[in-house]
């Protein structure tokens, strides 16, 4: 009962770190390769929960403070192989009768050790198969992991408790970097079975040759996540009542002319923005195209709430609804434009603007991979 306490808490607890870690993955997989590949997706969101899995494996359930204030028992086992001992002394297995194999493993002194042998043996698949790490490494790595839980018991999870609630045990360390090196031997076979993570990465490369509509999407909130950064710390320095409306042309058109297609977040994305003739001007058009587009009714509505206070009651009422009907249909054109992104890669307006995004992944690979 209490592996199924510790496992459904991290599964609750899991939607939460994957949210937090969801926009940090997505820049890092668009910076690398272009493009977010769906094996590599199921690997490090999979990898993630087995990790809270076994952390809280280690942990739960908690008792009370109280509780283990009046708790007197050893803290540590310092002796290796005290498993083998206890195993001996407290199973009731006979070599010589099978009728007691069944029940042996069934008793806490075999199936704690098999846990404790069990609890890493993914982690050792994964180092291999994906992280790509070497016999020693693995087992390096593994043990590492198992003094991290060991240390998270021994200080009473990390002094919140007046002392340990469980044995630091070096059997654990011994059991668990057990479990890693099997793991790292069982990854042999996946590694016959599935693709290699060069092949996977590769593939993600290809696929990012092409800006795809989620990467667009990112890439325009990325830029507003940039800019935003700079128009505030600029500001903190510059008093000028301008100095928003400089910034912003000076990020989306002066930067992107002078860089070859790119402003600050696609360069980090591996995207630029590039028109057939007169790219400065593209640029501008772009600007103030995409501005309307996307802030129009934002400065509108502002409009309207500064004209409230001269407008008759009759007035206000009917532009009220005129302002829900144009709403509606501003959240309605957006909504097509995302579909549009999400499924096409294409916006409503850049047949309009005659802008073309393309992707420098491949590029910056093979200009990274050139010999100096």
């Amino acid at each position: 009962m209490d592996y199924l306490v510790a496992i459904k808490t991290a599964i609750f607890i899991f939607p939460i770190v994957a949210f937090l870690i969801t926009v940090p993955f997505m820049l890092g997989q668009y910076h690398k390769y272009g493009a977010i590949h769906w094996l590599r997706v199921l690997i490090i969101y999979s990898f993630i929960l087995y990790l809270i899995n076994a952390y809280f494996l280690t942990i739960l359930p908690l008792p009370s403070i109280s509780e283990v204030e009046k708790s007197t028992g050893p803290i540590f086992n310092l002796v290796p192989f005290s498993f083998v001992i206890d195993f001996i002394k407290e199973s009731s297995l006979v070599i010589t009768n099978p009728n007691t194999y069944l029940k042996a493993i069934s008793e806490p002194c075999f199936y704690v050790v098999i846990f404790n042998v069990f609890l890493t043996i993914p982690f050792g698949m994964y180092l291999r198969y994906y992280y790509k790490c070497s016999f020693k490494k693995t087992v390096l790595l593994t043990f590492l992991l198992s003094l991290f839980f060991e240390i998270t018991q021994v200080t009473g999870l990390y002094f919140i408790y007046p002392r340990p609630y469980r044995l630091f045990d070096v059997d654990d360390l011994i059991l668990n970097t057990l479990g890693g090196i099997l793991g790292y031997f069982i990854a042999g076979f996946f590694n016959k079975v599935l693709p290699s993570r060069n092949e996977i990465d590769e593939q993600a490369i290809k696929k990012g040759e092409k800006v795809s509509g989620i990467r667009r999407i990112t890439l325009f909130f990325f830029d507003l996540f940039l800019v935003t950064v700079v128009i505030v710390f600029v500001s903190l320095f510059v008093n000028y009542d301008y100095i928003s409306l400089i910034i912003l042309v000076i990020y989306y058109v002066v930067v992107p002319s002078l860089w070859q297609g790119k402003t600050l977040g696609g360069s980090f994305l591996n995207v630029k923005i590039t028109f057939n003739k007169h790219p400065f001007l593209g640029y501008l058009v772009r600007f103030l195209f995409i501005g309307v587009f996307y802030f129009g009714s934002v400065i509108l509505l502002l409009i309207f709430l500064l004209a409230l206070e001269s407008l008759s009651d009759m007035a206000i009422v009917f532009a009220f609804f005129l302002f829900i009907a144009f709403f509606a249909s501003v959240f309605i054109l957006h909504a097509i434009n995302i579909i549009r992104l999400v499924f096409g890669g294409r916006a409503i307006y850049d047949g309009l603007i005659k802008a073309n995004y393309e992707s420098t992944i491949r590029k910056n690979k093979e200009e990274n991979q050139t010999p100096e």
